[in-house]
C-alpha cells in the first residue's frame, strides 16, 4: 500500500476510516490500489474532507468496477448515472432508512457503492453498516450449512413503485443465493435483507419468514456494526457483496444532501 494512505480500523469487524489522499488530485496506481485493498478488508471506508466534483466521483467510483445506472431512481441532469440524494422539510421518506444491501433485486447486482454527502444537519444523520461476513461466522456450522443450500426471492417492486412510481414497464425481481461467496476475499457472507428480500424458495412460508427474521435480527445487532458520522464533504464507500447498511433519519426538517454511484458487481455465487 502507498505510504502515504493511512487506515485506521474503526471496529474489529467492519469500517474504517482513510487519510493521506486527496480525491480532488489525479490518483496514482499505488492510491487506486490501496483504495482497493481497504475496501476489500475493511467491507466500508470512509473519507473527510473531499470536496470533489461530479467528474471526479464517477472517475473515483470506477477504481472498483464500472459504474451502473439506478433501475429506479434517475440520474441528475447530465450525469445518468449520479443519484442525488437529499432530504429536507418537505421530504415525505428518505433513500435508504431501513436495512439492506443497495439493488440486490438486480440480475446482477452492485458490488459496492460511493455516497458524498456535501450538506449535513447540525445533528444526526449518521449511517450504519452491518458486516455480513459476521453475520454468517455468528452462525452454527449446522444453520450455514442448512442456508448453503437455499435460495431467497429479491423484488424491487413492492419498494420502488411507492417512491418512484411506474418508472418503465417493472422494477427487478431475482433469485439469489441466502449465502454468497465473496470473488476477491473468498468469505462466505449473508445475502438477504430487509427491503428486497420476500421470501426463501422451496419451504413454507412459516419456516421463510422464522429464518429472514432471525437473519435480519443478526443484522441489527451493535456488535457486527459500524456508525459513521458524516460531516460536510465526507465520502463513504461500501461493498454491498458483505455488508448492509441504514440511514438513520433523525434530522427532520434539516437538509441532508449529496451524490451517489453505484459500481456493477456480479452474479452472487
Amino acid at each position: 500500500m502507498n505510504s502515504h494512505i493511512t487506515v485506521t480500523p474503526l471496529t474489529r469487524r467492519i469500517g474504517a476510516e482513510v487519510s493521506g489522499v486527496d480525491l480532488t488530485q489525479p490518483l496514482s496506481e499505488e492510491d487506486k490500489q490501496g483504495l482497493f485493498d481497504a475496501l476489500m478488508q475493511h467491507q466500508v471506508i470512509f473519507l473527510r474532507d473531499q470536496k470533489i466534483s461530479h467528474e471526479q466521483h464517477r472517475e473515483i467510483g470506477s477504481i472498483f468496477s464500472d459504474l451502473i445506472i439506478h433501475p429506479g431512481a434517475k440520474g441528475i441532469d447530465g450525469y445518468e448515472d449520479i443519484v442525488a440524494i437529499h432530504a429536507d422539510k418537505d421530504s415525505k421518506y428518505i433513500a435508504g432508512d431501513n436495512w439492506h444491501s443497495d439493488l440486490s433485486c438486480n440480475e446482477i447486482p452492485p458490488m459496492g457503492s460511493m455516497l458524498y454527502l456535501h450538506t449535513l444537519p447540525q445533528t444526526g444523520g449518521d449511517t450504519l453498516w452491518s458486516s455480513m461476513y459476521a453475520v454468517y461466522e455468528a452462525l452454527s456450522p449446522g444453520m450455514q450449512q442448512y442456508l448453503s443450500t437455499l435460495q431467497a426471492e429479491h423484488d424491487a417492486n413492492h419498494v420502488y413503485h411507492a417512491i418512484y412510481g411506474d418508472y418503465g414497464t417493472a422494477y427487478p425481481c431475482n433469485v439469489h443465493p441466502v449465502v454468497r461467496t465473496h470473488p476477491v476475499t473468498g468469505r462466505k457472507a449473508i445475502f438477504v435483507n430487509e427491503s428486497y428480500t420476500t421470501k426463501i424458495l422451496g419451504v413454507s412460508k412459516n419456516e421463510s419468514d422464522g429464518i429472514l427474521q432471525m437473519l435480519y435480527n443478526f443484522t441489527k445487532d451493535p456488535n457486527f456494526q459500524v456508525r459513521f458520522n458524516w460531516q460536510p464533504h465526507s465520502i463513504a464507500i461500501w461493498d454491498n457483496r458483505c455488508t448492509q447498511h441504514f440511514a438513520v433519519w433523525d434530522y427532520f426538517p434539516d437538509i441532508r444532501s449529496g451524490f451517489r454511484v453505484t459500481m456493477g458487481g456480479e452474479k452472487p455465487e
